[in-house]
């Protein structure tokens, strides 16, 4: 007749396996609920890509964007505690759009003569102001940093296109004036810093040529679409690209300079 030590003894292993058990159970459960995730918001993948693309002209292979954004969406769904309170689509989100930007940045390099043209478009820009006081036009621009306006066109699109990629917070749903900060600024630590620099970006903005303030109002304040800024000025839409990325270009060379 067996003690009650063997008793004790026979159903230890039994508990262990059903321990075990209810361990793998609870993960094929979880992975469940992780794939489930992961089916669901596959949509909210190319809807990020096609934001992003949106925001930078040109047009980068998006079967590309799309596979590095699912990589960051699988991981989000992996890696996300609903302990925390935190929405799942929140917090995707942000997963996803860094997987997306760091995919851009990978690729994203500025060529020697790109640097070059920028700095002779910065130095012409400075000149221009102190021989006649007035902002210069773009063709003035081109000619004085020695280039063909087509070329200044895409130099000014190359530096805009860098300034976004090195923008982590800009909200690509709904652009914002404190979206055009330059990069390369010192990033106010205080309030009374970021409004101070968001008084001077707004009166920078009042000093651009006509057209291109026009632009940025219509484009970071109504919140128009390029398309529909285009038809408001009477132009083409990669005409508006042209102009915006002019005006980005000439906010950010004031805000260096005087920083």
């Amino acid at each position: 007749m067996g003690t009650q030590a063997d008793d004790m003894t026979a159903t230890a292993p039994t508990k262990n396996l059903q321990a075990k058990a209810q361990e793998a159970y609870a993960q094929q459960s979880r992975r469940a609920v992780e794939d489930q995730l992961i089916v669901d918001h596959l949509p909210l993948v190319r809807h990020i890509v096609q934001k992003v693309v949106g925001n930078l002209g040109r047009r980068p292979d998006a079967d590309d964007l799309v596979s590095a954004g699912t990589v960051g969406l699988v991981r989000a769904a992996r890696a996300y505690d609903p302990s925390r309170h935190t929405e799942f689509k929140t917090y995707a989100y942000i997963r996803v759009r860094g997987a997306v930007i760091d995919e851009l940045r990978s690729r994203s390099f500025s060529s020697p003569s790109i640097r070059r043209q920028i700095r002779a478009i910065r130095e012409a820009h400075r000149q221009h102001l102190t021989d006649t006081g007035q902002p210069p036009t773009d063709q003035e621009l081109a000619d004085r940093a020695g280039l063909s306006l087509q070329a200044y066109y895409h130099t000014v699109e190359e530096a805009r296109r860098q300034h976004f990629l090195s923008i982590h917070g800009l909200s690509e749903d709904q652009p914002t004036l404190a979206n055009l900060l330059p990069a390369d600024t010192t990033s106010p630590d205080t309030e009374t810093a970021k409004r101070e620099l968001l008084r001077r970006l707004t009166q920078a903005i009042q000093e651009l040529p006509e057209r291109d303030r026009k632009v940025v109002l219509l484009y970071y304040e109504r919140d128009l679409t390029m398309k529909e800024v285009a038809a408001v000025l009477d132009v083409t839409e990669s005409r508006v690209s042209q102009m915006h990325a002019s005006a980005l270009f000439r906010l950010s060379m004031k805000l260096r300079d005087e920083s």
